[in-house]
């Protein structure tokens, strides 16, 4: 394990002492990754968090592009900002927190709306993962979840692997298993902001996502089970278009978000292999994130709930549409929308998906 005291010379790299907690039973530190162009990620044991992700920009200036907190007290104080979390069991949102499975019908805790989002009121964002530092660019996560916890069932053993490479990737590799059918989506929630985090709104990032369709939503953010095109409508990210531009748009759909809120029907589907989903770039920093996935589907949220009472690592306060999400997953509801892809992971299963994030200069 790398001291993040040495690992950058950068000041907006937390520090590891800030990370170091006896939590739940189990010891909370900070693993930093870094490569040779001085990419580095920060990322907390507790709900596997990347905590700080420094890139540089077109003048070789290094940046902090993910939102988060400077101590793990802070993450304690506002966990339900999700930042950088690893969520799960189930990402996004399950209406009524009920679902049925080979007939039996399973409640989970409300707690978005009349809802159940990101697994409940303790999900895996707010667990101890098991930590292990295979080399300087490679952490294991690994987390043991109950039979019957947050109300989901059979026991699910859950690893997650973040490896950084000398092309500015972190790649996301994903593995479950269980002991009873159940339903999973796992993803990451980190916040993005390519000017860094903490320096003001999103509006001018150039976004392209590859979706022909994405899924309406009722006014509680459930979709409607619906594949929609996206031609004609603010959500056409098909050519690169600044996130800001429509965000007001007047549409019942931008109305039910306030703003962007909405999972796209990536083309394709699910596929073997990570391909290019999605793109944002920076007019500003020139920064460009590429992101890759083996997943159906991608949630972009436009960081419209950010209100400005969190102040993160810079000390600005993040205000609204000052991020935004690219959370790749199945669809939200999944488990109660039968014409949507299955999430359901059975005994002698494994569940497998790979996300990438690649970051260059323009």
């Amino acid at each position: 394990m790398t001291d993040s005291t040495s690992a950058s010379a950068s000041a907006s790299l937390p520090r590891r002492i800030d990370f170091q907690k006896d939590l739940d039973g189990k010891k909370t530190d900070l693993y930093v990754l870094k490569n040779t162009s001085g990419v580095t990620v920060a990322i907390t044991s507790y709900g596997g968090r990347i905590v700080s992700w420094l890139v540089p920009d077109k003048n070789g200036r290094m940046v902090d592009v993910t939102l988060g907190y400077n101590s793990l007290d802070e993450y304690l104080n506002n966990n339900e900002s999700y930042f950088g979390t690893l969520v799960g069991r189930y990402g996004n949102r399950i209406a009524k927190g009920k679902f049925t499975l080979d007939g039996k019908t399973h409640t989970l805790p409300i707690n978005n709306g009349p809802n159940s989002l990101h697994g409940g009121k303790k999900g895996f964002n707010a667990r101890v993962w098991d930590a292990r530092s295979i080399d300087d660019r490679t952490l294991e996560l690994t987390y043991v979840s109950a039979d019957g916890e947050e109300g989901y069932p059979g026991k699910l053993t859950t690893t997650v692997v973040y490896t950084l490479s000398d092309d500015n990737s972190l790649k996301i590799d994903y593995t479950a298993t269980t002991d009873k059918p159940t339903v999973v989506n796992l993803t990451n929630h980190a916040y993005f902001n390519l000017n860094g985090e903490g320096s003001g709104p999103i509006a001018d990032h150039r976004l392209m996502i590859a979706a022909d369709r994405y899924t309406p939503v009722d006014e509680t953010l459930i979709p409607t089970g619906e594949l929609a095109p996206v031609e004609g409508t603010p959500f056409d990210f098909r050519k690169p278009t600044p996130i800001g531009e429509r965000a007001d748009a007047d549409h019942p759909q931008i109305k039910h978000g306030g703003g962007y809120d909405h999972n796209f029907v990536l083309n394709g589907g699910q596929t073997a292999t990570p391909r290019r989903i999605a793109t944002v770039e920076s007019p500003q920093t020139g920064i460009v994130m590429d992101v890759s996935t083996t997943e159906p589907g991608v949630q972009f949220y436009g960081g419209n709930f950010l209100d400005g009472s969190q102040k993160g690592k810079s000390g600005n306060a993040y205000e609204k549409r000052s991020a935004f999400c690219l959370e790749t997953q199945h669809f939200p509801d999944s488990p109660n929308q039968p014409g949507f892809p299955s999430t359901v992971l059975r005994p002698g299963q494994t569940y497998k998906t790979t996300t990438i994030y690649t970051f260059s200069t323009k």
